[in-house]
């Protein structure tokens, strides 16, 4: 006979959840599995708002399983530690990003690229196994998947980049758009953009910043350092820069054509979609044959790579500008987020205000 819910998992547990489409979260009791000899478990103090939390909870994607307990940018300290763990110990800071489970065995787990993994276990919501992320009081996982923290990089403002910065930093890692001197676009100022920004410039490169809104030119040169901006609707501008990049990072989820995108680049230039529109973008041939054009995506990255990027970040002083919520508030935050009415990215202060009812 199997065993129990309460046997499984006896930890109790204290979190925000959706129960349905409508988005809506709400205080929820459930619990979570003893420490086993591989785990880790953690005292979750800060936790970022992603938008594809949005999505989630509102099953955009029609892969919702409910109760969900969103959350993947979960930064906190170590609590208890299992027998046969080595990597961080109690008291320790530490961090969760997108995933917390994989097969740990295929070609792309031993290439550290085990977001592709056919056997990947989300950090909420996963097909393979019910998981629940890090709008709650503790996290519980495999020492695998934790990444350990910096002490000079901050928790709050560092917390968005176990998503938004890996998912910026892989590709331009992977795809070669890391060099010094290199010219390279990104497409949008959002979450990811402006850590995009901030990445490639501590990595010596050239960066535009590409955005359909001229009001945020200040912000992007001003302040994050951009070297130059682009109104993408201002078909002069556009045209005088055909040809100018060697690659470009397109982080928007909102439809728009890749087409004057593309003409940007230079011949072997490469467009990277990081970005996850709901409709499928239209992608013309000619533009990429008069040029062998590429046009790539990419999925956050491995553990090693997360690691290696947290402490890049910590080297380069990155961290996400955020607003600091309280958890009742992540409903309004929610439809902020919608209105993309957040400078850049909502972050729970989950000790602080996550208080049991």
């Amino acid at each position: 006979m199997g065993s129990s819910p309460e046997t499984e998992h006896p930890v109790k547990a204290l979190g925000y959840a959706a129960r349905d489409s409508s988005g809506v979260l709400s205080p929820i009791n459930f619990s979570r599995r003893e420490t086993g000899d591989e785990d880790v478990r953690f005292k979750v103090l800060y936790c970022g708002v992603c938008h594809s939390d949005l999505h989630s909870v509102k099953n955009d994607w029609l892969n919702a399983k409910y109760p969900m307990i969103p959350g993947h940018e979960i930064v906190g300290v170590v609590t208890e530690v299992g027998s046969k763990v080595k990597k961080v110990k109690v008291g320790d800071k530490v961090g969760v990003g997108c995933m917390v489970g994989s097969c740990r065995s295929c070609d792309q787990c031993d290439a550290d690229q085990e977001q592709y993994c056919s056997n990947l276990v989300q950090t909420y919501n996963s097909h393979a196994d019910v998981t629940y992320g890090g709008y709650s009081d503790h996290m519980v996982c495999n020492e695998h998947f934790i990444i350990s923290w910096p002490e000079n990089l901050p928790l709050d403002g560092g917390a968005p980049l176990l998503c938004a910065g890996i998912t910026v930093y892989s590709p331009m890692r992977y795809y070669g758009l890391d060099k010094p001197g290199m010219h390279v676009g990104v497409v949008g100022l959002g979450g990811l953009g402006h850590v995009g920004v901030m990445f490639l410039k501590a990595f010596g490169v050239k960066v535009t910043v590409i955005s359909t809104n001229p009001n945020k030119k200040e912000e992007a040169v001003g302040k994050l350092g951009a070297d130059s901006f682009l109104v993408s609707r201002d078909q002069q501008q556009m045209q005088a820069a055909v040809g100018t990049m060697d690659g470009i990072i397109d982080t928007v989820s909102a439809d728009h054509p890749l087409t004057p995108l593309i003409s940007l680049l230079k011949p072997n230039g490469k467009l990277v979609l990081v970005g996850a529109p709901t409709k499928p973008h239209e992608l013309p041939a000619f533009p990429l044959l008069f040029g062998r054009k590429l046009v790539g995506g990419s999925l956050i990255g491995g553990i090693k790579e997360t690691q290696e990027m947290i402490d890049f970040a910590a080297k380069h002083k990155i961290t996400a500008a955020i607003e600091l919520i309280p958890i009742d508030y992540i409903n309004t935050a929610m439809e902020r987020l919608q209105k993309s009415d957040v400078r850049y990215r909502f972050v729970i202060d989950v000790a602080n205000t996550l208080k049991s009812t």
